[in-house]
């Protein structure tokens, strides 16, 4: 025991908070500072320098170019590549051309029934921050309906209500109408 170095127990420093790299802007030590989106580097001399720099780079990579494909927008071969958020598909182009491919639905999709409270938007389908699906009416702000489960453009026998909402359960799907004075339930066979 009597071999350990004190020194490397020291509490006043953490070991990733010495970063040896200086700031662009000033020359100053760059320092691990913590805000409530996280841990970040930015400029020992703050108030004069207001540099920042996330910790983790989320540069883009090409993993592959997709062959026979091209953008809609410039031309130049689409590519495979892994971001952020994970992998899409973007233009080779990027710095120019910021095209991204989106999965659209097939034309042949069923259409949602007109928004029951306003009687003028559509209802769409739309997805949370955590990436669940909602439905909602297409004139928001104007009008704030939604709903938690998919809309059927079947009226309520009890309340007369021009929609039902689709819930599976694991005796089979049942139509629940979203008024919450009814809340009738129809087993759809």
């Amino acid at each position: 025991m009597s071999k350990i170095d004190h020194s490397l127990f020291s509490a006043d420093k953490h070991a990733l908070e010495k970063e040896y790299e200086v700031c662009p802007k000033c020359g100053s030590e760059l320092v691990m500072r913590n805000s409530k989106s996280g841990p970040f580097l930015g400029c020992a001399s703050y108030p004069k320098c207001d540099y920042i720099r996330p910790l983790a780079h989320h540069d883009s990579q090409q993993i592959k170019v997709l062959e026979g494909s091209a953008c809609p927008e410039c031309g130049k071969p689409l590519v495979i590549k892994n971001g952020r958020y994970g992998m899409f598909i973007g233009c080779t182009g990027y710095p120019e051309c910021h095209y991204i491919a989106h999965d659209e639905e097939p034309d042949g999709a069923p259409q949602l029934p007109a928004c029951p409270k306003c009687k003028k938007g559509q209802l769409v389908a739309r997805s949370n921050k955590f990436g669940k699906t909602f439905y909602s009416c297409d004139g928001y702000p104007r009008c704030k309906y939604t709903l938690n489960h998919k809309p059927v453009a079947t009226e309520c026998p009890a309340c007369h209500w021009p929609i039902m909402t689709e819930k599976k359960t694991a005796s089979g799907v049942v139509l629940q109408c979203p008024q919450k004075s009814c809340m009738h339930k129809l087993v759809e066979s």
